[in-house]
């Protein structure tokens, strides 16, 4: 199991909060803090304003129970899984792929390029979806899957990171954000209305003015303007998701793709995507953050080559070229070695018609041009006092200078052979 290291851990992984979870100090006391001023100025004396069945308890009983009930939202948003995905300990080897044309390494060798497709398409109610590669966390993210960069984390229907709580909003905590939000609100306007009753029953008492009853009750006015404030936050934040959920969308799909016009595949309509999000029964975590942490076994690494040895130029080896000329020279040593041949058979059918015994060394120096390519490599010939050949004739006698041999040798240190012409006439001699 791997996953980001941003996380923070309550009560041996019972509780995941994200990297800046610190702001639920900050969030907690912007809920915390204005109910207790609300209790202490302003509920307190509306217990005795409506002495039957002494509903004036009420009031202080409700706003301390949704204030905890929202607190308890909070709490089930920022302190569980998003719906992380855990981590590959390498990438999927099933979708590698060599790139056909080479590329040129810092040593001049020619090696295949590793291709990885970044993006893949998955069918999705009927519908083809692209879903892209996360280097991060090495795996193809599942469709509505996106990584956010504050958590360091691949997470289920990402809708957004939210700072407020301190986590992500994902599959598995979507639910309980939109009923936090929500809870916020109403609690804004039930703190709202009831602070501005009671400047109504001071004005229907004592203080017959407005300006009279809020001299003498501030807390009122000034939870009624933090209310009126925050209820522009919260309250468009829930209508903002209230039609978010109508139509199956998240707020990264939203701001990402609004400008697409793009058909929505999630789309299942209105009541079913209500359902969807308030009557489903929430996954189970993909991750066990109680469970130890087990060493992956190493995977066998490729077998080294040896180094292979470079040429005086410094060149790579080039083993597959020289197997490539192998092949091409003994083709090249067949071919000349039927022109060998023929050219006996030739010689020898000469000397059978009759034809004059003594070969000239014009003669046969134009037969083997006419019959053996050049190979490119001009071999110096002098000529020696005259001897009785095989033939049972006259002929040259064909000496090599010593510097044939001093070439040959350079030659030959290259790794290339003598030409054909200098091969045949050493065996004629």
């Amino acid at each position: 199991m791997r996953f980001g290291y941003c996380q923070r851990f309550i009560f041996d992984g019972r509780l995941i909060f994200g990297p800046d979870a610190w702001s639920l100090i900050i969030t907690i006391s912007l809920v915390v803090i204005p109910v207790v001023i609300f209790c202490v100025f302003v509920a307190r004396h509306l217990l005795h304003k409506f002495p039957t069945y002494n509903a004036g308890y009420a009031i202080l009983v409700v706003a301390i129970a949704f204030t905890i009930y929202v607190l308890v939202l909070q709490m089930l948003t920022s302190a569980r899984d998003p719906g992380i995905i855990p981590r590959a300990s390498h990438p999927p080897e099933e979708e590698f792929s060599y790139d056909a044309s080479t590329r040129i390494d810092s040593s001049g060798r020619h090696t295949p390029s590793l291709q990885f497709p970044r993006t893949k398409e998955v069918m999705v109610n009927g519908m083809p979806v692209k879903v892209k590669y996360c280097d991060t966390c090495m795996l193809y993210r599942p469709p509505r899957c996106s990584h956010c960069s504050i958590c360091n984390n691949c997470v289920e229907r990402f809708d957004h990171h939210c700072p407020w709580v301190g986590q992500c909003i994902g599959l598995r905590n979507y639910r309980y954000f939109f009923l936090f939000v929500s809870s916020s609100a109403l609690l804004c306007i039930y703190v709202f209305a009831m602070c501005a009753l009671y400047i109504k029953f001071l004005m229907d008492g004592d203080y017959p003015t407005v300006w009279k009853a809020m001299k003498h009750s501030p807390a009122s006015v000034v939870l009624m303007i933090y209310c009126f404030v925050s209820l522009w936050f919260v309250g468009g934040l829930t209508g903002f998701h209230l039609y978010l959920i109508s139509t199956n969308q998240t707020t990264y799909e939203n701001f990402r793709y609004r400008t697409d016009r793009r058909r929505n595949v999630y789309d299942r309509g209105c009541l079913n995507n209500f359902m969807e999000v308030f009557c489903t029964k929430v996954k189970p975590s993909r991750n066990d953050f109680r469970a130890f942490v087990q060493e992956e076994a190493p995977k066998p690494s490729p077998i080294a080559r040896p180094a292979e040895p470079e040429d005086d130029f410094g060149t790579y080896h080039r083993s597959k070229v020289e197997d490539d000329l192998d092949i091409g020279g003994d083709l090249l040593k067949i071919s000349q070695r039927r022109s060998i041949q023929e050219f006996d058979e030739e010689i020898d059918r000469r000397n059978d018609g009759g034809r004059p015994g003594n070969v000239s060394e014009s003669e046969v120096v134009s037969e083997l041009d006419r019959q053996v390519p050049s190979t490119g490599t001009e071999i110096p010939i002098t000529r020696t006092d005259a001897r009785n050949s095989s033939w049972g004739r006259r002929s040259s006698n064909w000496d090599i200078s010593p510097e044939i041999f001093t070439k040959n040798t350079s030659v030959a240190g290259s790794g290339s052979l003598m030409t054909e012409k200098e091969r045949l006439v050493g065996e004629r001699k």
